[in-house]
């Protein structure tokens, strides 16, 4: 067995013989040389790109619906936040008739990291009695606090602490610059389920929930010096379109989020394409040990088939309702804000075949959804057939197009993975999912991933 385990061994070591037989195949063809001497001054992207494709990935739609002034994340990972807050604003814009108006990233950024905060010493405490190298505990750890979100949960923040005008409380370094307050969080985390695990094994369960308190009144003090204390009572002043002036006095965040938005955000519900064995269709799913708010609604999705998926955003966006989507962001993006997973050419160039399943991206580590934008329009190539979408991005106005960009619909249905829908627009199938049992999924499901 010895031999026949050395001479297997043997036959999978690549040979210098091997290597002289692919020298000699990579001369037999001229372009390779020519390749070559183009990638050692050039990036792959910018050398493989169609220039035909670019005809009809013109900023022009048929339903385009008009949106205020690109906003801008910055150096942080809340897309998901800057997403939710630009349909929110729309709204109150409208009502209010302001032209160019922002609602406060930093005061949900505040809320949300110190839920999470919460949560993930809940999680931790509940995960004391595994070991430190458990997969669902390591996992917790690896994660800890950090930017990224939900739909979900951004409606918990919102309906938990309501919202305020960014003028209010606008951002700071901290909130716009996150990595270095996301460091001392996730350790400070990290240390506390050192200390607990031996607690627990000492059984002393009363100690690890004082330990808790502790960390949540220094984490709360930390926020407040990067964030700034959270706003409770404001005035807010404005001129309408109009030129009118208006002063509201003695506002609270829930107040203003009661007059401007109630009931807004109970209207909507995430549907997702994830198109892979383990997750059938018209079913509810939810992922273990992802969240912020204890006792807030569950991160829940019904699962649709791509046609479906389509018809739910074409019906909104007719309806003149923007649409927040999760997506992966980092495939197949041009420096003119188009997304275009059909304008690079592998094939002809490099004799490789990029081309791979949805649902094998997913289950294969290849992609899955890392940011949150926002569709405000498409155009059609035939009658009811989308083949191009309008995106209001969070990576400020300065971008081309004002920061607005544009996915083609062959990249839409590879790479975008979620969507919030308002359940008008549902049919009566689709509906009757939401009152299913949910399937949870495992904390690493692709599913899971959450949107920076």
């Amino acid at each position: 067995m010895e031999l026949e385990g050395k001479n297997q061994e043997e036959k999978n070591t690549i040979t210098l013989q091997d290597i002289e037989n692919y020298k000699k195949e990579y001369d037999l063809k001229p372009m390779n040389r020519i390749m070559q001497n183009v990638l050692a001054k050039n990036k792959i992207s910018k050398t493989i790109k169609i220039n035909d494709t670019r005809v009809y990935n013109r900023h022009i739609f048929e339903i385009d619906i008009p949106t205020m002034r690109a906003t801008n994340q910055q150096s942080s990972g809340r897309c998901w936040i800057f997403a939710g807050l630009n349909i929110l604003r729309e709204i109150v814009g409208k009502k209010l008739k302001i032209s160019d108006f922002e609602l406060s990233q930093n005061y949900i950024s505040f809320y949300d990291k110190f839920e999470k905060i919460n949560y993930t010493l809940e999680n931790i405490i509940e995960l004391c009695p595994r070991d430190y190298d458990d997969r669902t505990l390591c996992h917790v750890l690896k994660e800890g606090v950090q930017d990224g979100g939900q739909w979900d949960m951004f409606a918990n923040i919102v309906k938990k602490y309501g919202v305020v005008p960014k003028c209010v409380m606008d951002e700071t370094e901290q909130s716009s610059n996150t990595r270095e307050g996301n460091f001392v969080i996730s350790n400070t985390l990290r240390k506390f389920a050192g200390k607990a695990s031996k607690l627990y094994r000492e059984g002393k369960i009363e100690e690890i929930q004082n330990e808790k308190k502790l960390i949540l009144s220094k984490l709360f003090n930390f926020l407040c010096m990067c964030y700034g204390k959270p706003v409770e009572k404001f005035n807010f002043e404005y001129t309408d379109s109009s030129r009118k002036y208006h002063f509201e006095k003695d506002l609270t965040p829930l107040s203003f989020y009661n007059k401007y938005l109630e009931g807004v955000i109970d209207q909507y519900v995430s549907i997702i394409n994830a198109p892979t064995p383990s997750k059938p269709f018209y079913n509810l799913y939810t992922v273990k040990y992802i969240g912020n708010v204890i006792g807030g609604q569950k991160i829940t999705y019904i699962n649709l088939p791509m046609n479906e998926f389509k018809e739910l955003c074409i019906k909104q966006l007719k309806a003149g309702e923007l649409i927040w989507f999760g997506s992966d962001c980092g495939k197949y993006r041009d420096d003119t804000a188009v997304w275009d997973d059909e304008m690079y050419d592998y094939i002809n160039v490099f004799d490789l075949d990029m081309k791979i399943e949805k649902g094998d991206m997913l289950d294969y580590q290849v992609s899955a959804m890392d940011h949150a934008m926002v569709i405000t329009g498409v155009s059609f190539k035939e009658e009811g057939k989308p083949g191009k979408w309008k995106i209001e991005n969070s990576w400020g106005a300065d971008k081309n197009n004002g920061g607005y960009y544009l996915m083609t619909d062959s990249w839409f249905d590879n790479f975008v993975y979620q969507a919030v829908i308002n359940k008008k627009h549902l049919s009566k199938e689709q509906l009757e999912v939401l009152d299913k049992k949910y399937i949870e999924l495992e904390p690493w499901d692709p599913m899971g991933t959450l949107a920076l």
